[in-house]
């Protein structure tokens, strides 16, 4: 399927669930997903769009504001149109627009005004001299709907506005004041401790209690709710009456009504990004919800000339902060072995920020719970993080699910991508083990690898003393050898004063290994030393292979389906990124390869024999030392066999049939130390 048609069915979807999620919440005010999760699919659906600007329609979700009003209010027009604002979720998105202003309208000096953006309901309040007329819902833009009598309940709208000197003008003909109906956390907070008392069932946030309270048909039950209202915006017939949004907000707060006190004029990216992230950490300090700021064109007279592109203004936009939750589509799902043996189901998916940070992968802890929630590769899912530390699949948004996507099952998973373990499921537990794998075992096995010669080559931690040093429960994970003390070695019956002192000594020798000698130290299953190698080669660095996708892992040669799942398994056990978090703390960390290539680059080696200068680990590792790659076995690819003694004329004679060069041990060091 080409890309755009690909393209084209996602839309399609990403078209009608954003519709029915906007009708819910805009119309009958109910929530199928977070705003969050909608945001994400919003902006997905609008990178589309951009992608491919030749699949909008007119009836996009990206090009309209909002739901119809709900039936049993009477409609009502707005005399100006109530637009919605474009999200942006970061300093690059909100440079490309500053660019785009300035390409329009170029201006030396911009002033910016920032203001908190507020969690509520939208709604418009009309005076007429002073005194209060009519409150209208933002409804689609267009057409409101008429709260007059509810919001008339609300204690902070007034029904006339004050009479002030400095700005009567306002008192005289219409004016409109714009902002959001809202609930203070602390008022939500003692309304759900009153209805857990009685026993009723619990509201789900303030912003939903707030937009279903104002459009209940009984005003009595609107008072009996703590419902208030904090503007952003005033309009008059003439519009030289509020030349700039600086002086709205002034305007609005002396006639009587309630604004925002944290609102800032900044004169560029930068100071309004710090602005941001001084919000983002502090919000919860504020009485109410916010989900990000409101950014406009100071200027009122240049934020009209700017105009409208479909139903945003060009001149402001949304910022919003990390969201808590967001959509992404699982691309695998690997099994992890941990270091109980206990096996556990990582879905993969594409990068997606939640919560201020990147992630990849997310646990689906067992069989049962992967059932349960009917995760199949191929689904769009949302992803939260719990505590705002771990990733979490939340749900499937099955209307998104393709017509390929795969169920997963535990057990012919397990037999395809670990062979050559067996696993059980004792009875009344949800989790498979691996058979005959103890914590102890496989700790041991592990540090065995990762202090032997082809690793880190640690001199002392040969078998025996590293099974010492795990049955004393010295070392609980790879980390904890470098935190290893003299006395506590000497100890053990095993070691002496000198070997202690020898070990401790050994082990501070490799705090900044070869990047290629700690990824195959770290024994992630199927990368051996040439793949280790070849992933070294790649990334650089290790903070850059641990962040890999499943799709740029098997573009490296030597990598495919079954050594990229692997790496992801290995990266999403929660016990290896605890670990790898040690390893930094201790000052433990691979080094960087500086540059890669080297006389033998691109040339496959193969040995075959007795050498009698090296072993063949020595010879290995010269022959990668040099650029060049080491096999194990011919293949039509290599490009040297290199032969010792005692060879029979089998691997000759195949060599011959491949065009393979056949060299001797002689041959060999001249290639190596020319």
């Amino acid at each position: 399927m080409s890309p755009k048609k690909q393209a084209t069915a996602r839309i399609k979807k990403l078209r009608s669930l954003i519709a029915d999620y906007r009708y819910n919440y805009h119309v009958l005010d109910k929530s199928i997903m977070s705003e969050a999760a909608a945001d994400s699919l919003k902006h997905e659906l609008t990178q589309l769009e951009q992608e491919f600007p030749e699949l909008i329609s007119p009836d996009s979700p990206s090009q309209r504001v909002a739901g119809e009003p709900l039936p049993g209010f009477k409609k009502i027009e707005h005399t100006t149109r109530m637009l919605s604002l474009n999200d942006v979720f970061n300093i690059e998105e909100l440079v490309a627009w500053e660019k785009r202003i300035n390409k329009l309208i170029p201006v030396s000096n911009r002033e910016f005004y920032v203001d908190l953006k507020l969690d509520g309901l939208a709604c418009a309040l009309v005076y007429q001299d002073g005194k209060f007329e009519r409150a209208i819902t933002r409804g689609d833009g267009v057409v409101g709907e008429d709260v007059t009598q509810n919001v008339l309940t609300i204690e902070s709208v007034p029904t006339h506005l004050r009479d002030t000197q400095r700005f009567k003008t306002f008192l005289t003909g219409r004016t409109e004041i714009r902002g959001e109906i809202l609930m203070y956390k602390a008022d939500f907070g003692a309304l759900n401790a009153s209805r857990k008392a009685k026993g009723l069932p619990l509201f789900a946030n303030p912003r939903n209690l707030s937009a279903g309270t104002i459009r209940q048909l009984d005003p009595s039950l609107v008072a009996s709710r703590p419902l208030r209202f904090r503007a952003w915006d005033i309009l008059r017939d003439n519009p030289a009456d509020v030349p700039t949004f600086e002086l709205a907000n002034e305007i609005i707060k002396t006639l009587g009504v309630a604004v925002n006190s944290q609102t800032k004029i900044l004169g560029s990216v930068d100071k309004i990004i710090n602005f941001a992230d001084k919000w983002e950490q502090e919000r919860q300090k504020l009485p109410f919800n916010i989900d990000g700021l409101v950014i406009k064109i100071n200027d009122r007279n240049v934020y009209q000339k700017l105009g409208v592109v479909g139903k945003a203004p060009r001149g402001a936009v949304a910022y919003k902060f990390a969201a808590e939750e967001a959509t992404t589509i699982v691309k695998d799902i690997v099994i992890s072995i941990g270091r109980t043996g206990v096996a556990t189901p990582v879905a993969v998916f594409d990068p997606v920020v939640v919560a201020g940070s990147t992630v990849r992968h997310a646990s689906l802890h067992n069989a049962d719970e992967i059932k349960r929630k009917d995760v199949r590769v191929g689904d769009t899912v949302v992803i939260y993080k719990a505590g705002d530390i771990i990733p979490q699949v939340l749900r499937v948004l099955p209307e998104l699910r393709p017509s390929h996507a795969k169920t997963f099952l535990m057990e012919p998973e397990l037999r395809r991508q670990y062979p050559e373990l067996e696993f059980v499921r004792i009875e009344n537990e949800v989790a498979y083990r691996a058979k005959g794998l103890t914590g102890k075992l496989i700790l041991t096995r592990s540090l065995e690898h990762f202090a032997s010669k082809s690793a880190l080559d640690i001199d002392g931690m040969g078998e025996k003393n590293v099974a010492t040093l795990v049955d004393a429960n010295l070392v609980k994970d790879l980390a904890d050898i470098f935190t290893l003390h003299k006395k506590q070695i000497m100890s053990l019956e095993r070691f002496a004063e000198l070997s202690a002192s020898n070990l401790v000594s050994a082990i501070s020798k490799v705090k900044t290994p070869t990047l290629s000698r700690f990824i195959f130290g770290l024994g992630i299953r199927h990368v051996g030393a040439q793949t280790a190698i070849d992933l070294a080669n790649h990334y650089r660095r290790f903070d850059n292979l641990g962040s890999s996708s499943y799709s740029d892992l098997k573009q490296i040669d030597g990598v495919g389906e079954i050594v990229a799942e692997s790496i992801l398994a290995w990266f999403s056990d929660d016990d290896n990124q605890k670990m790898l978090a040690k390893f930094r703390k201790l000052g433990v960390w691979p080094e960087e390869v500086k540059h890669v290539g080297g006389k033998l680059s691109g040339k496959k080696f193969v040995i075959t024999g007795t050498l009698e200068s090296m072993g063949r680990d020595v010879a290995a590792e010269k022959i990668r030392t040099l650029g060049g790659t080491f096999q194990s076995s011919l293949g039509r690819d290599t490009d040297f066999l290199v032969t010792g003694q005692n060879v029979g004329k089998g691997k000759i004679n195949k060599a011959n049939e491949n065009s393979t060069k056949v060299i001797d041990e002689k041959q060999f060091l001249q290639i190596i130390n020319t």
